[in-house]
């Protein structure tokens, strides 16, 4: 009588298991080519009324390769109707996580939509090699902010300027 479990056809049935767990993973795998660049995880208006600033922005994932020395460039619609505020900063391996806000604001209104333009350019600023558009709106409108800090200093002492 022969013996079922022999060393060969364990390493045969080893060997065919192997190869169609390979393929199944295969089939299912998601291809990085189709991935964008950056997934935009997070954004919209900051409004801290104990220093009074108001701000926009988005925290963003490198969720692809890039050369490091690429160019995360975020162009912000003015609340205030002046040129287009444009902040960049630069891909570096120490992270994958980036976060681009605009400088402090005046004159957001609640509820209308203020449209950012988010573009990877190459390291020489030659090519543009992914972009996006992303609209965020305020709940609130920045006359609810005070036009003076409330409070001063780390421990947030009240302002001795404030009423």
């Amino acid at each position: 009588m022969k013996a079922l479990f022999t060393p060969f056809r364990v390493a045969g049935a080893g060997v065919v298991l192997l190869a169609i767990l390979f393929a199944i993973g295969w089939l299912m795998r998601e291809d990085p080519a189709n991935k964008p660049y950056l997934q935009i995880v997070g954004g919209g208006f900051v409004f801290n009324y104990r220093v009074a600033d108001n701000f926009y922005g988005f925290t963003a994932i490198v969720s692809r390769p890039l050369e490091s020395g690429s160019i995360i460039e975020a162009t912000f619609d003015d609340p205030a109707g002046g040129a287009p505020l444009v902040v960049r900063e630069r891909v570096s391996p120490m992270t994958d996580r980036y976060a681009l806000r605009t400088p402090p604001l005046k004159g957001v209104e609640a509820h209308k939509p203020y449209q950012v333009t988010i573009r990877v350019l190459d390291r020489l600023e030659t090519r543009e090699i992914w972009s996006t558009t992303r609209s965020y709106s305020s709940q609130i409108s920045d006359a609810k902010t005070p036009d003076e800090p409330l409070t001063v200093g780390p421990g947030y002492h009240r302002n001795p300027e404030s009423n």
